[in-house]
């Protein structure tokens, strides 16, 4: 049953969204109320996809990641196997279950990961080979589980299409919405609120899933002292997050948790290593 939001809500959320439009408008001149109004309702709709809008945005990101080649997908079932078993392992305790999680394996050797609307999950093989063990990957996974949960990839494209005066009375078109978010995706650094917020949710699900949480923030230092450069351009903050992590890690339970076993990590991951 679709349960109906109060008026009072819908006028906050309006009232919010304008704000945003008004205070990113030029200037320079300025621009009818009915168009400001129209343009508030565009972005309350950008925020307010169903999942399975986000999930069809989602598939035709994917699609023009794929053949603009911006990305070259990293083909081997057996890999692919063990990369969605993590994944799902960590959606199930997400705050998002729901959503059908794709986890991609993408063929490049820096070190990095992205997702975008809809729970497509992209791992580089740079990534996967850096970690040491299973839990600093699933650190990873849950941290781009967590931008997801958070609906991170929504807000991009909707600050971005304000910055680019994209929102006009015609509203934004398909092409546009998947254009932004597969842009904002590769090249567009994340704020720092969004990572702290994604670092907690990730944590969260390593914690319920029964992964050492020290992995989260061991792994970040880890690519902070070196051979994470990549990450950090659209992953800022590291030195920060990671201190807001150990934080929120007890040292009495710091020792506690699975997935540490570095050679099984290594068997699992060895059609990369055999390359």
């Amino acid at each position: 049953m679709r349960i109906k939001k109060p008026l009072t809500q819908i006028i906050i959320a309006f009232v919010v969204a304008l704000t945003i439009v008004i205070n990113n408008v030029n200037v320079s001149y300025a621009l009818p109320w009915g168009e400001l109004f129209l343009r508030g309702l565009q972005i309350i709709q950008i925020n307010s996809l169903s999942d399975q809008q986000e999930v069809e945005y989602g598939q035709q990101m994917r699609s023009q990641l794929v053949q603009s080649r911006r990305i070259k997908v990293y083909e081997d079932k057996e890999l692919n196997r063990y990369i969605n078993d993590i994944g799902q392992k960590l959606v199930k305790v997400s705050q998002r279950p729901s959503l059908p999680y794709t986890f991609t394996i993408v063929d490049n050797k820096q070190v990095n990961a992205f997702a975008t609307m809809g729970g497509f999950i992209y791992l580089h093989t740079g990534l996967i080979t850096t970690a040491s063990n299973e839990a600093e990957l699933a650190s990873v996974i849950g941290h781009e589980i967590g931008h997801v949960v958070a609906k991170h990839s929504q807000a991009q494209i909707r600050q971005e299409a304000i910055t680019q005066g994209l929102l006009s009375a015609a509203g934004l078109g398909r092409a546009q919405i998947v254009q932004l978010g597969v842009a904002t995706a590769v090249s567009l650094p994340n704020s720092r609120q969004d990572e702290l917020e994604a670092d907690t949710l990730g944590l969260e699900m390593l914690r319920r899933a029964g992964y050492a949480p020290k992995a989260m923030p061991d792994f970040m230092q880890k690519l902070d002292n070196g051979g994470g450069t990549s990450i950090f351009s659209t992953h800022p903050g590291a030195k920060d997050r990671v201190i807001a992590l150990n934080q929120q890690i007890p040292s009495e339970t710091r020792g506690e948790g699975a997935g540490l076993d570095e050679n099984s990590y290594r068997n699992n991951i060895r059609p990369l290593l055999r390359r």
